[in-house]
């Protein structure tokens, strides 16, 4: 249970994943820094927003006086961008993650959770599964050296509003709505443990009990799909029933039955029993991205 007294920062709370997670630490009682390089449209009015750059040590560390817990989140997260972009990878996910460390421990913080991903297990996803391995190593090692409390949080495939272009499903509706087709570049065997947006920052809180501390957790989908059932989905969802496509061009980075290899560091699931179906999450989607494309001015989650 949060105590009203308590701190977090969390970094990259602008983002997809951050400015979900904000909202449900607010709802849980925490009171909540938001760290990131521009505002979030998303603030609400008893957050606290500071404008900063993850790169940039002495404002992490102003950032996190006073704080309990820190959240990171922040980095470049689209596995094409740090395939081509290591250098930027290296600097912003590894060297802000060693900020944020370092800050944890200057304050002497209770918790330091890290946003990971699934394919820290795969040899898949290039620069963005390298940066998030060498995270994770330095975090057990923080643990080690400073006895600093982690949970690190491997997410699978997130999906739903706010959602960025480079977002999966976000850009099979955009392809459908805008070009009469679903256009997936990608194995057409891929399989995907989808899980909305609002369960994945849901269960990103509960894992300050303290059950959590020291643990990795996995948070996907309650069950797998096909890629193409998606497609199909969204297709018969849509009055203009879209065509179903592969693109000629795959992209290697992306895992396609599965983001495992041997890796002796495992991790436990955990599942929110009441969950947003996939196909409600979907059509929630379609409606946002409607409105996109009608060309409405979006005020936090609300069009005009």
């Amino acid at each position: 249970m949060a105590r009203k007294n308590e701190t977090v920062l969390l970094t990259g709370a602008s983002g997809f994943l951050g400015s979900y997670t904000a909202e449900a630490l607010t709802q849980a009682g925490y009171h909540v820094k938001l760290f990131d390089r521009v505002e979030s449209p998303y603030l609400c009015a008893d957050q606290e927003m500071i404008i900063g750059d993850i790169t940039d040590l002495e404002a992490v560390k102003a950032a996190a006086q006073d704080c309990d817990y820190i959240y990171h989140m922040a980095g470049i997260a689209d596995i094409e961008e740090c395939k081509t972009r290591p250098l930027d990878t290296g600097r912003v996910n590894l060297m802000g993650t060693l900020n944020a460390l370092e800050a944890a421990v200057a304050h002497n913080i209770k918790r330091f959770v890290f946003a990971s991903t699934v394919y820290v297990y795969s040899e898949r996803g290039s620069f963005y599964r390298a940066s998030k391995q060498a995270c994770e190593n330095y975090i057990e090692t923080y643990k080690s050296v400073h006895a600093l409390p982690f949970t690190i949080l491997r997410y699978g495939s997130l999906y739903g509003r706010r959602a960025p272009e480079t977002n999966g499903i976000h850009k099979l509706i955009t392809s459908a709505m805008e070009k009469g087709e679903i256009v997936y570049y990608g194995d057409e065997n891929a399989m995907r443990e989808y899980i909305h947006i609002s369960d994945a920052a849901q269960l990103s809180v509960d894992i300050l009990a303290p059950e959590y501390e020291n643990r990795h957790i996995i948070l996907t989908g309650n069950e797998r799909m096909r890629v193409t059932d998606i497609m199909r989905m969204i297709a018969e969802m849509l009055p203009n029933k879209p065509a179903l496509k592969f693109g000629e061009e795959v992209m290697a980075g992306h895992y396609v039955m599965t983001p495992y290899n041997y890796n002796p560091r495992l991790g436990q699931k955990l599942v929110k029993p009441d969950h947003i179906e996939l196909g409600q999450g979907i059509l929630d989607c379609i409606d946002e991205i409607a409105h996109e494309l009608s060309g409405e001015k979006r005020v936090g989650d609300r069009y005009e």
